[in-house]
């Protein structure tokens, strides 16, 4: 005997999209992609042009996100029982990819710039350094209300902060450039930014990649969920208790359990199913709203496929 809870109005939806916020976050940094490859033209500054690059890389991870979170709200069906609710994860490790891969190629050019200064235009590039960072901010604040609700924001708002600390970069090294001559100022900073945004990324990427895997949700530990379980009454023994993420704000969990013979002739069944969802839906700190189990007899081990555990 199985069963799950009621809860189905989660399937497919686990939170909200934000794809408003995306989509003007998007809009405001392809106006600042066109307005620092002006800028480099009009001052010929390979640094502002590199930054360029670098902005238009996480206009692409935008998009992805957007795309996702269009996506993530169209309702399950009977080929995907789901919905496009995993979109999300997806495109985030996406971006946390592409992030990462940046941020290894500024320090590489970085470290070569550091032997091998180029001329800058310092006084240029404070300006358009300066609409760089404007344009990133107003992002930053149209994300941040919604940046801790799903992977797709998080990773969309640390697109964002990046391109913020690239344009702080610019202005930066060309403050000092401007007042000191050292070249390789754009270098150093370049590769500080570097530094800082790659411990996020890795973070992120850690963490989808964790969902993807279809790894135990974080904040949950099994062996005390099988405990707890394990401690309700007419329970026996637990076997294929197994745990993992749709996408944010949505952890399955499923597990066989074995009760005594008995609360299948004396109609208990229904109760230990509530028993067992409640248990796991209120009794943890990440409460599992989805969870499916199959009540069985012990002797029921015996017509079972392959190992359990």
């Amino acid at each position: 005997m199985s069963g799950h809870n009621h809860s189905h109005s989660h399937a497919g939806a686990p939170g909200e999209s934000h794809h408003g916020r995306i989509a003007v976050a998007l809009g405001i940094t392809l106006v600042v992609f066109v307005v620092q490859v002006i800028g480099s033209i009009i001052t010929g500054s390979l640094a502002l042009l590199f930054d360029s690059a670098h902005v238009l890389t996480d206009a692409g991870g935008l998009a992805m996100a957007l795309l996702a979170a269009r996506l993530m709200v169209r309702p399950a069906n009977s080929r995907r029982t789901w919905g496009f609710a995993r979109a999300e994860v997806l495109a985030a490790t996406a971006q946390a990819a592409v992030l990462l891969a940046v941020g290894l190629v500024v320090l590489v050019e970085g470290i070569q710039r550091l032997f091998n200064p180029t001329e800058i235009a310092s006084k240029e590039m404070i300006v358009f350094g300066a609409i760089g960072l404007l344009g990133n901010i107003v992002s930053m604040f149209v994300l941040m209300g919604g940046r801790n609700k799903n992977f797709n924001m998080r990773a969309a708002f640390l697109e964002v902060v990046n391109d913020a600390l690239g344009s702080v970069a610019v202005i930066v090294a060309a403050i000092i450039i401007a007042t000191t001559g050292w070249m390789q100022a754009d270098a150093l900073v370049a590769m500080l930014i570097g530094a800082l945004i790659l411990p996020r990324t890795v973070k992120l990427l850690l963490e989808t990649v964790h969902v993807l895997l279809e790894s135990t949700p974080s904040g949950l530990d099994l062996d005390e969920v099988r405990e707890h379980i394990l401690g309700i009454d007419h329970v026996r023994s637990v076997h294929d208790l197994h745990a993992s993420q749709i996408a944010t704000g949505l952890p399955i969990l499923s597990a066989h359990v074995v009760v005594d013979d008995e609360c299948f002739h004396d109609g208990h069944a229904p109760q230990m199913l509530d028993a067992l969802q409640s248990c796991v839906a209120g009794h943890f700190a990440l409460s599992i709203e989805h969870s499916t189990f199959q009540l069985e007899t012990a002797s029921h081990a015996e017509h079972e496929l392959g190992a359990h555990h």
